[in-house]
């Protein structure tokens, strides 16, 4: 029986920080593998590999399998929908994601962003780099993580990680998910609740839910009017989420305070009204950029794979009925 064929397709420069060479030949000793990406790919030749190996740049495979043998799309980053069409999975394809070995660096930003904003870092930073030694003292007494009530939009991978580091430092957590139990929040040393509870009754309110037909675009001017005078929002999921012309007025007007690492439009443009907010903290997409991120999201790509082809299991994987709702 021949060894299955393995195409990563990756660019170089996606492919070294993920699968250093220790990582490229384990998966040699299982498969076939094809690297150096084509462009175009003819006739979709990706199609004809046993598994294949996507990533963050990866063209949208075709919507049917045809005559290709291909058994397992394993995505090196989270979010599939714009790569794997959910055709493809009722034609005996099976499809894994990496985001388990992304979600604790997504986690650890939101949690920072937490901290900097119930300490109010993000103007005292500013007052510093004016050299107003006296305004950045005055700036106002911040919050500690345990006298906070904390709200999460979103009991995903990262959104479950999150609330076991802010729990950590002793913070009261309230979490909203329509597919989340109440059992299931008990098990997670959290209290459920409606999303109107959730936005209008905590300190901080953090974002980590996927972006579907039901949450696209869910948090509303109205939804967002419910958040308090002075709370903190962190947003580190999706941008699309929100109405973001609300929340750019909303930010605008200063009633709270927010922590942006994800945007409409990215880089974002050099017009936009956030980059001289003094209220909002911004990054440029880069929750998951840590070099144990990276590592790590190899390191369950090659697991993955050597699982599947041994007994057929995967840990992360994304079925039909999961497909709807996964980032």
């Amino acid at each position: 029986m021949s060894a299955p064929r393995l195409v990563l397709d990756l660019p170089a420069e996606q492919e070294a920080p993920l699968f250093a060479p220790d990582l490229i030949e384990r998966l040699e000793r299982v498969a076939v593998v094809e690297r150096g990406r084509r462009e175009p790919w003819l006739g979709d030749a990706r199609l004809g590999a046993d598994v294949l190996i996507t990533g963050w740049g990866s063209d949208r495979l075709p919507e049917e399998r045809g005559d290709g043998r291909l058994r397992l799309v394993m995505h090196s980053a989270g979010t599939i929908r714009q790569i794997v069409p959910k055709s493809l999975l009722g034609e005996g394809v099976r499809l894994s994601q990496a985001s388990l070995g992304m979600a604790r660096s997504v986690a650890e930003l939101a949690l920072f962003s937490t901290l900097a904003l119930l300490r109010n870092l993000h103007g005292v930073d500013r007052m510093m780099r004016q050299r107003d030694w006296a305004g950045a003292s005055a700036f106002g007494l911040g919050s500690t993580v345990d006298t906070a009530r904390v709200g999460v939009i979103g009991a995903s991978r990262v959104g479950r990680i999150y609330i076991q580091l802010v729990q950590a430092l002793g913070a009261e957590v309230s979490v909203y998910d329509p597919y989340l139990s109440e059992v299931e929040a008990r098990g997670l040393g959290a209290r459920l609740a409606d999303l109107d509870e959730v936005l209008s009754s905590n300190r901080v309110i953090a974002v980590h839910a996927p972006v579907t037909e039901e949450t696209s675009g869910f948090l509303t001017a109205e939804k967002l009017a419910l958040i308090p005078d002075g709370a903190a929002l962190i947003n580190t999921a999706r941008s699309a989420l929100f109405d973001s012309a609300a929340l750019e007025r909303e930010l605008v007007s200063g009633r709270f305070n927010a922590a942006l690492d994800v945007f409409d439009v990215e880089p974002l443009p050099r017009n936009s009204a956030l980059w001289s907010l003094p209220n909002v903290v911004l990054t440029p997409h880069i929750g998951a950029v840590t070099a144990q991120s990276r590592r790590s999201q190899g390191l369950f790509v090659v697991e993955e794979i050597e699982r599947f082809l041994s007994t057929g299991a995967l840990l992360g994987e994304v079925t039909a009925e999961s497909y709807g709702r996964l980032a």
